[in-house]
């Protein structure tokens, strides 16, 4: 009997136990779900970025030398693929990533993204692309001249283009696209007479915003008549060929940062017929699912 009641009392107290430690345990998960998590730690203190010599790695390697609370902090540079692989894995598993990154661009379609605040403005500040045409065109051709400063589009346009050349090639994302929206096509071509097979060359760059604005251009242009050509080159022979006569226009440069010193090193031998898209932007992007909103937030490597 005193067995019995030392077997039940031990029972009652393994119970009380176990009950005990669940308890903790419970706390302990709550307070981990519900509690800050250190996503410097996390990411390694690393920030995944694209290809070495991009203008976005520049800017992301002076972010990480400005910044006190990046102490530490390394940037991995690979390629636009590798880190578009990565942010893809990451998302599948709702791990933590920070990547460099552009607006537009496609993944902003992909994916549920949000750009860090950077109060110091080291990844550069919002830009437009403008649309700059040789001097002489709009004698020239006055209708393609028309038709070049009425277009102006939005980076939902801009990044359903590029989203669709992902699984196709951006001359066919940007014939979709026109067709889609020809309340918008009609305005950038109202009062427009349709040509005779006259030759105008677009210059672009290689680069896949770049690229959808050109293929969008040619189209457009391509159904008035227009004996197309596009020209992808790098930027500063874009600009060189502009001011020299041997390309007609183009719908790419991003101004004022990102190519400002071509433009500042040929102003007055090319025509700005201004904006054309607005909120092109570099930064520091994350999922929605990461509780940071500011590059401030994280934390110097110890």
């Amino acid at each position: 009997m005193n067995a019995l009641k030392t077997l039940s009392a031990v029972g009652i107290a393994s119970i009380f136990l176990l009950a005990a430690c669940g308890n903790d345990s419970t706390e302990e998960d709550s307070a981990e779900a519900g509690g800050d998590i250190n996503y410097s730690e996390e990411v390694d203190y690393t920030i995944t970025g694209i290809e070495p010599g991009a203008g976005v790695t520049e800017t992301a390697n002076n972010t990480l030398d400005t910044y006190d609370n990046l102490d530490g902090w390394e940037l991995e540079e690979s390629s636009t693929v590798g880190m578009l692989a990565q942010l893809a894995d990451a998302i599948s598993n709702e791990d933590p990533i920070i990547v460099t990154g552009w607006i537009p661009h496609h993944k902003f379609l992909q994916y549920d993204l949000k750009m860090l605040e950077d109060p110091e403005g080291t990844m550069g500040k919002s830009e437009s692309a403008h649309t700059i045409t040789r001097l002489g065109l709009e004698e020239d051709m006055p209708d393609a001249y028309k038709l070049l400063d009425a277009f102006n589009w939005e980076l939902d346009d801009v990044e359903q283009v590029m989203y669709e050349a992902e699984d196709s090639d951006v001359e066919t994302a940007a014939s979709n696209w026109v067709e889609d929206n020809p309340d918008k096509v009609d305005e950038w071509t109202e009062n427009i007479e349709e040509a005779d097979g006259e030759k105008i060359e677009i210059g672009s760059m290689p680069w896949e915003a770049e690229q959808a604005s050109a293929a969008v251009m040619e189209q457009v242009l391509t159904e008035y008549g227009y004996d197309v050509t596009v020209t992808e080159v790098d930027p500063a022979i874009l600009f060189e060929s502009i001011a020299g006569d041997s390309v007609d226009a183009t719908v790419a440069p991003a101004l004022p940062i990102t190519q400002g010193h071509l433009y500042d090193r040929y102003e007055g031998e090319f025509v700005d017929l201004g904006p054309n898209l607005d909120g092109l932007q570099n930064g520091f992007v994350v999922p929605e699912y990461m509780d940071i909103d500011s590059i401030e937030d994280l934390e110097p490597k110890e």
